[in-house]
């Protein structure tokens, strides 16, 4: 509890902010919120560094570009080639490179002060869960055709079972967008709302204790502060990998 009295309101530091710009056109809200306004940063990001990475011609790369070239190659030789095999994997490439380093920007951007993590907003996850979702079945659709990938997808097992596979294996299809889209926001609004805990106890004691507590809850921070860091990398990884297993799996719905 604060000195006022009043109580800290942890929800208001998570949550979107705004409209900034409002543009309500009653069937659909498509006001400028904070979060809109980070996805237009991170994705201007993606832009000017992969166009500033592109133009370099020189063959050993230098300065930034030797850090995401590290990332980009990594991404491409053990997550979409090990998974696909370079024949497939190299059409998918550019999609997996774009999510991860979108999801990875839009994770760090809420770590940066009077920043907001727009992948903390459950409809930015979503939207993303639901592009991998297209991209799934179009890729099955293309590689076996649309009446054979439906038929591999959904018609599993002796026909007598294919009413109940069908409802299995939709219920299948459904949670695969679904865990992409629970796992990422659920990590990167929970760190948020540990770190604002654990500073919301500065003010919750006075004194020699408030004091002991204020040093505590600092260190708590700073640590969970890293932690997220971290956190940032492995989820926008997490989010690149299931989506480079979820396509491969449609390209191999027989299995």
């Amino acid at each position: 509890m604060a000195a006022e009295g009043k109580g800290i309101d942890i929800i208001h530091h998570l949550v979107d902010s705004g409209p900034w710009v409002p543009l309500d056109l009653g069937f659909i809200d498509i006001s400028i919120t904070k979060h809109v306004v980070m996805i237009w940063i991170s994705a201007s990001i993606c832009f000017l560094l992969f166009v500033y990475i592109g133009r370099q011609r020189s063959l050993v790369p230098k300065g930034i570009r030797s850090f995401f070239e590290m990332i980009l190659l990594y991404l491409r030789d053990e997550v979409v080639y090990a998974n696909m095999g370079p024949k497939n994997g190299e059409k998918f490439l550019p999609y997996i490179w774009t999510i991860f380093f979108f999801v990875l920007f839009c994770n760090l951007l809420g770590l940066v002060p009077m920043g907001a993590t727009a992948t903390g907003n459950i409809a930015v996850t979503a939207s993303l869960a639901i592009c991998t979702f297209v991209v799934i079945h179009v890729s099955g659709m293309i590689h076996y055709g649309p009446l054979k990938y439906l038929r591999n997808a959904f018609l599993v097992g002796p026909w007598p079972l294919w009413p109940l596979m069908m409802v299995v294996e939709g219920l299948g299809h459904l949670v695969k967008p679904f865990a992409l889209t629970i796992r990422l926001f659920a990590n990167m609004i929970g760190g948020h709302i540990l770190i604002l805990v654990i500073f919301g106890f500065i003010f919750m004691f006075t004194g020699f204790v408030g004091a002991a507590v204020t040093g505590v809850s600092v260190i708590g921070v700073v640590a969970i502060y890293l932690l997220e860091v971290m956190v940032a990398f492995i989820q926008a990884f997490i989010f690149a990998l299931l989506s480079t297993v979820f396509i491969n799996m449609a390209m191999h719905a027989e299995h």
